[in-house]
């Protein structure tokens, strides 16, 4: 399973991506407007699931995929330069996955997709032991060694971080000739696992307007892709909202639940992400140690939330179909500390002291905590501010 995509059909979707997001649009006007409000409200969710959701793990479900083709090709041609390209393209994937959190409702927290391949620290020592057990890398060695990993090593050993230590250490490249064969092996069979994951999120999204071979491929490794079971995608849900089947009540609890995932990362980043070492409860959960890269995945985070705000992602966002605007019609002065709190949280993490795996003790990490913190709340305020309206 874990070569179950070449080089040539990754060239192949890459033509075809941006098919994918106007293929959206086969369910995106599902709830039939009762009023005007109803109307804002429902351009709003589609414009939200069709330039930020489907987008974003449309990139997400494509670069998991060169890498594992990026990984294969390394253990063929053990060069630096084939090294140096599967880190750019894990870099690349990894951004695309923070960009995703700020809606990790859903298929992520559902299937428990988030843990499965972002957990941290990786267990080092686990690590070490799969590295002296050949009968487990003769495991992940063969045809189905990403289902094998993904079933046996658990969350520790698994995901973007076991990747990162294979390929990046003390924040560059590794140099080719420290990762062994078995790393390579590992690598590969993870790598597999994650792309499984991610594109069960875009499939779980998306649906049957996700890429015909990622679609199948989730019926053959038996992974559900529906809410509940059911017969709604996770996009079919939201666009059905106020509907019978639907388990969002109102169009207006469908919105809330934008704002709750916003709210959810903002005070993940600054209460665990920079907080834990920060303050000394946990000087080793530091994201990303290897590469260097945690300041990085913070402002991707918070961007995550800038991106569901204002209408979705830069180059395909329309405000006017945004919960800024929604928001800034019941209260334009609530709107504009919205809008100003994401950028001093973007600006503040920005201007952390790195690499903060060697810096999270400094005084800028906690000025980042406290723009996080006040970014959450008047999040808040606007969920609360909307739910009559």
């Amino acid at each position: 399973m874990k070569k179950f995509f070449k080089t040539t059909l990754l060239i192949a979707f890459s033509a075809l991506f941006a098919m994918s997001f106007s293929a959206c649009k086969k369910s995106s006007n599902n709830s039939e407007p009762t009023t005007d409000t109803d109307a804002v409200k429902i351009a709003i969710i589609n414009q939200f699931l069709d330039h930020t959701v489907a987008p974003t793990y449309s990139k997400l479900a494509l670069f998991t995929d060169a890498l594992v083709n990026d990984l294969e090709f390394l253990q063929i041609e053990r060069t630096q330069a084939n090294v140096d390209e599967a880190c750019a393209t894990f870099l690349e994937a990894r951004k695309w996955w923070e960009m995703s959190e700020a809606f990790l409702f859903g298929a992520a927290s559902d299937f428990g997709i988030d843990p499965h391949i972002d957990s941290w620290p990786l267990d080092e020592d686990a690590f070490n032991n799969l590295m002296a057990s050949p009968s487990m890398i003769a495991a992940l060695d063969a045809e189905d060694g990403d289902i094998i990993a993904g079933e046996q090593l658990g969350n520790a050993l698994l995901g973007f971080h076991g990747i990162e230590y294979v390929l990046f250490r003390d924040g560059q490249p590794r140099n080719v000739a420290e990762i062994t064969d078995d790393y390579l092996i590992y690598a590969v069979a993870v790598a597999g696992d994650l792309r499984n994951r991610c594109f069960q999120l875009e499939v779980s999204w998306l649906g049957e307007n996700a890429p015909i071979l990622h679609y199948e491929l989730m019926g053959e490794l038996e992974f559900n892709t529906t809410v509940n079971g059911g017969d709604f995608s996770y996009s079919e849900n939201m666009q059905n909202a106020g509907k019978a089947g639907s388990t969002y009540v109102t169009l207006t609890q469908a919105l809330q639940a934008i704002l709750d995932g916003s709210i959810d990362i903002s005070d993940e980043v600054g209460t665990s992400k920079i907080g834990k070492p920060h303050t000394g409860e946990d000087p080793t959960y530091v994201e990303s140690p290897y590469s260097q890269k945690s300041i990085i995945d913070f402002y991707d985070n918070i961007t995550s939330i800038k991106n569901s705000y204002m209408g979705g992602n830069e180059g395909e966002r329309d405000e006017s179909k945004s919960l800024h605007a929604y928001v800034k019609g019941i209260d334009s002065q609530l709107d504009s500390r919205i809008v100003e709190a994401i950028d001093n949280a973007l600006a503040k993490i920005n201007g952390m002291a790195a690499p903060f795996v060697n810096h999270y003790a400094d005084p800028s990490a906690g000025e980042a905590m406290e723009a996080c913190q006040a970014l959450s709340d008047v999040l808040a305020e606007a969920k609360d501010a909307i739910k009559d309206n």
